[in-house]
This record gives C-alpha cells, sequence and structure tokens, in this order.
C-alpha cells in the first residue's frame, strides 16, 4: 500500500475503487487523508509522490523570463550608442 508524502497516510487502493494491476506510472490519485494529488512513479513497488504542476504552466512562465532577458539586452543595446555619442571629434571622451 503506497504511502503519501505529504501527510504519510496511507492510501488504501480499495477505498478509492482503484485496482493496483490497473494503475500505470503518470496516473493521478487523490490521497483520502489530506486530498493532495498523488501520481504514481512506479508500479512495482508501487509507489506515489506529489504531482507537481503541469508542464503548460512552465512553458509560460520561461517565455515570460526570455521575453524580460531580450528587453534587457535591447536596453543595454540603446546604452551603446549613447556612448558613442559622448566622444569628440578627436577621440577623446568628454
Amino acid at each position: 500500500m503506497p504511502t503519501c508524502p505529504e501527510c504519510e497516510a496511507d492510501v488504501n487502493l480499495d477505498e478509492l475503487g482503484v485496482d493496483p494491476a490497473d494503475l500505470t506510472v503518470g496516473e493521478r490519485l487523490s490521497c483520502p487523508e489530506c486530498g493532495e494529488t498523488l501520481e504514481v512513479v512506479t508500479t512495482s513497488p508501487l509507489e506515489v509522490d506529489v504531482a507537481g504542476d503541469d508542464d503548460d504552466d512552465d512553458d509560460d512562465e520561461d517565455e515570460d523570463e526570455d521575453e524580460d532577458d531580450d528587453e534587457a539586452i535591447d536596453e543595454d543595446d540603446e546604452d551603446d550608442e549613447d556612448d558613442v555619442n559622448d566622444i569628440d571629434d578627436d577621440g577623446e571622451d568628454w
């Protein structure tokens, strides 16, 4: 019988109406004690872990971070252009 890693309660599959032989890796269950969403990580022996978020959410966050990085690079390029204008005709800095 698997144990919930969150509350350490035994997850009785019979109470959930689940046949352990039908479970596959990645399948999700709810802990009857704390309600945490659990994911099957191995079937023999049967082990569960706290289910992670969907991958779709992670991809969106990564894209937002990439956009922020692009904006920072663009701002740096503008600063470089200003530096060029600070040089005198004889090539000396102000």
